[in-house]
């Protein structure tokens, strides 16, 4: 057994893709255990699979293959998954999982800046990746769970602050005429934000809301605060004087309290 690869037994669950629904997955990484691995166990679950063992070979493959989720190795020959992000994100919004050995958390949450959802350390559990892969397809299609285990953003209705507009139904963000191109995460996060307006939310919350998980570590709570600062880079008219998404100081974060939600209205 490849020691980046936690052992644990394969499961058929009841969340396998149903026949007709194969949801298409890409898999980089440049040691053939991983690869093998993964392609075995995504594939029993009903999911399409594709692998590639660098960087260059994804991007080949990410044009024809067209997947639903990502999940790559960061170091990598030809080009290292850094580069796949941001390649990727310059064209596409799907979601991506990063496999990272990298020891230094700095570089964990250069991927993050560069627009990866989701991070895990090898070695790695493939079951947990299984999870998370499930938790960012659910999470980048559907709406978000507020705090009454219920779903915000389903009324068809539009929250309007300044000149930002959030249609959660169509699950898109303009300011004024111009769309904002959020991933799917982001707005997820966005809506939970909005959501609870006015009302600091933990980092842990976000997390367990969003990415559907416990940190297991101080530094997994960066996922957050990478997203938070994305979101206003996208958001903000001054990302460095956020008027929007506000710190909770020793809390987390929170959105400005909306006082009047905006009527309907198309966008």
């Amino acid at each position: 057994m490849d020691p980046s690869i936690q052992s644990d037994a394969p499961t058929l669950g009841p969340e396998a893709a149903a026949p007709g629904e194969r949801v298409k997955i890409l898999v980089a990484d440049d040691e053939a255990n991983i690869r093998r691995v993964l392609e075995t166990r995504l594939a029993m679950q009903g999911h399409a699979v594709q692998v590639a063992e660098n960087g260059a070979e994804a991007l080949e493959l990410f044009r024809g293959f067209e997947p639903d989720v990502v999940v790559l190795d960061v170091m990598m020959p030809e080009l290292d998954g850094f580069a796949v992000v941001e390649r990727i994100r310059a064209q596409s919004e799907v979601p991506i999982i990063l496999l990272t050995a990298l020891g230094d958390v700095a570089d964990r949450i250069t991927g993050l800046q560069l627009g990866a959802d989701d991070y895990m350390v090898k070695p790695f559990s493939p079951k947990e990746l299984e999870a998370r892969i499930r938790c960012v397809l659910r999470r980048s299609g559907g709406g978000t769970a507020n705090g009454n285990g219920g779903t915000v953003g389903r009324n068809n209705h539009v929250v309007v602050v300044g000149d930002l507009s959030v249609d959660f139904n169509r699950r898109q963000a303009h300011r004024g005429e111009e769309r904002i191109r959020l991933t799917g995460m982001e707005f997820n996060l966005l809506e939970l934000l909005i959501s609870r307006s006015g009302e600091p939310i933990s980092r842990l919350d976000m997390l367990e809301k969003v990415w559907g998980y416990k940190p297991e570590r101080s530094s997994d709570s960066r996922v957050v605060d990478v997203h938070i600062s994305r979101l206003r880079a996208k958001l903000e008219e001054d990302p460095d004087n956020p008027e929007l998404i506000l710190t909770a100081r020793g809390m987390g974060y929170m959105f400005q309290r909306i006082h009047q939600p905006a009527e309907a209205a198309g966008v």
